[in-house]
């Protein structure tokens, strides 16, 4: 980050420390409709305000049998709730390493006294939060621990599981069976953490790093054992012979489920780096791995109406979700990323402009059936076809959470597009914003999870790059993963269009239907 990156980023918080509550238990509490009170242009000229109470309302989620279990400390995908009040009804009681790895992000912002994470977890006593927070991670290792005795066959890893219990158990779908994509997330996000808890220099917060250490340092162990099948190969999905055997018992094996394959340049890669750096591979072995990845990354030139040409990495659908990575690794310290992912903020608010959308697209929960209160299924196609190898995408569903990576890039751009969703009807409730609404306003997402809000939060935070390159430099491993990442993308991307256009606004709002705000939040 350059000085003046810096000074911009301190001012900014010293700006949000200034509208915070002190640890006195002092504090006021915005309009649970609070999006409905800022213009777009108040947002952005001064997006503190703004970012304090979204910060307070998204906290709500936080809570015991919403968002986690305060029993083990293991998140919840998240929870319906109920479509005239918002109130929370039935929790989803499973959860996975991706739903894990953004409560251990927010948890690290809060172990490194972020007055913004402490607005998150304690608005009441912001002094309590890093406390809270190592608690919670305190509870989440032993659980984590005796998932690993009870199951040694996941070798440290997790599958998607079932958290309403004290003991976790992996979901009837994920019995023998375990995912790379997720658990990258997960370990990533463990290894910032452990930095934030080292540069404390507190003495029980050592002692629990030291611990969390030793859970992560044993995925090294068994990382390549278990999804490395050679000649470059990384398996997405692994069916394991016998969950109940030790990975070097002599009975177990795992075997790649189908030819699939985790060789994308999204969110999937960070797994790789993790075999890079730690699963002691050959030499041959890691350049093999970027081989098997290379054909993936791929240029593409945007052009929607007037805007473009505008040179991006091809998505696979081009969902937000696909950029998550930028959350964990500081990809951004390489020049020609920072730009290229740039450019894609370019075109995922410009072409929402262009095609006169209300809000960005991402992999979301499709809207709620009033007559039931069920969700009606997921969207995993939703993107910008134009610009994806997967060009078939159901583009009728918008979510506020597809801002993240805009607000990575411009803080107050992307802030502008998540009010511009939020302030439809039914998208703000007692706990923040909903999953999601449609694009014509006929409908909206009753839910809350993870995925659509706390990558917003974290985002808003900065996502913990800061952290991982520290760690990353402290282990020596920092100047190889930059030069990996610059030999890669500059293979690929030599000139880029478009760094002249200016990031969109929105210019289209979601419409009244005669949808009726939860009566709880109005």
């Amino acid at each position: 980050m350059l000085l003046g990156e810096k000074l911009s980023h301190v001012l900014t918080w010293v700006s949000l420390v200034k509208a915070l509550p002190s640890s006195s238990g002092q504090h006021r509490e915005p309009s649970c409709r609070f999006a409905c009170h800022y213009s777009q242009k108040q947002v952005l000229q001064n997006p503190n305000a703004f970012v304090n109470d979204l910060l307070y309302w998204e906290g709500k989620f936080h809570q015991n049998n919403i968002s986690y279990n305060s029993n083990n400390g293991i998140s919840y995908d998240g929870t319906n709730i109920d479509w005239v009040t918002g109130e929370a009804t039935a929790k989803h009681p499973f959860s996975a390493a991706s739903k894990e790895s953004l409560q251990i992000m927010l948890y690290t912002h809060a172990i490194n006294g972020s007055p913004g994470a402490a607005r998150f977890l304690s608005p009441s006593n912001t002094a309590a939060a890093p406390e809270i927070a190592a608690s919670i991670m305190q509870t989440k290792l032993q659980t984590y621990l005796k998932f690993n005795e009870t199951y040694p066959g996941f070798g440290g890893f997790l599958p998607w599981i079932t958290a309403d219990s004290q003991d976790l158990t992996p979901t009837l779908d994920w019995v023998n069976r375990v995912p790379a994509l997720d658990n990258g997330e997960l370990l990533w996000a463990v290894y910032g953490f452990i930095q934030a808890l080292e540069n404390t220099g507190d003495k029980s917060y050592l002692e629990l790093a030291q611990k969390w250490q030793v859970w992560m340092d044993y995925t090294k162990t068994t990382a390549a054992k278990i999804f490395y099948h050679g000649n470059g190969h990384v398996c997405a999905v692994i069916d394991i012979k016998d969950q109940t055997l030790a990975v070097n018992h002599p009975d177990q094996s795992y075997l790649c489920e189908g030819d699939g394959l985790l060789n994308d340049p999204f969110e999937g890669e960070i797994f790789t780096f993790w075999l890079q750096f730690f699963g002691g591979l050959s030499d041959a072995d890691k350049k093999a791995l970027w081989e098997v990845k290379r054909p993936q990354l791929v240029s593409v030139d945007y052009q929607m109406g007037k805007f473009g040409p505008i040179t991006v990495q091809k998505g696979y659908w081009f969902s937000s979700h696909e950029t998550w990575k930028v959350m964990e690794m500081p990809y951004y310290d390489v020049d020609i990323v920072r730009r290229l992912f740039k450019n894609a903020e370019r075109v995922r608010t410009c072409n929402s402009v262009a095609t006169k959308v209300p809000g960005m697209f991402a992999s979301i929960n499709n809207i709620t059936d009033p007559s039931t209160g069920d969700v009606t299924g997921y969207i995993s196609n939703a993107g910008i076809p134009s610009i994806s190898n997967q060009t078939v995408q159901e583009l009728d569903v918008i979510t506020p959470y597809s801002v993240f990576p805009t607000i990575l890039i411009d803080k107050a751009v992307g802030l502008a597009w998540w009010r511009n969703m939020v302030v439809a009807k039914k998208m703000q409730n007692i706990y923040g914003s909903t999953e999601s609404t449609r694009v014509d306003g006929t409908g909206v997402s009753a839910l809350l999870t993870w995925d659509s809000k706390v990558t917003t939060v974290n985002a808003v935070l900065g996502g913990v790059t800061d952290f991982v390159r520290q760690k990353m430099k402290a282990d020596d491993i920092y100047t190889e993963f930059v030069d990996i990442i610059e030999a890669e993308y500059s293979r690929v991307f030599t000139h880029l269009k478009g760094e002249n256009v200016e990031l969109c606004l929105p210019t289209e709002t979601v419409p009244d239907t005669g949808l009726v705000d939860f009566t709880t939040c109005n």
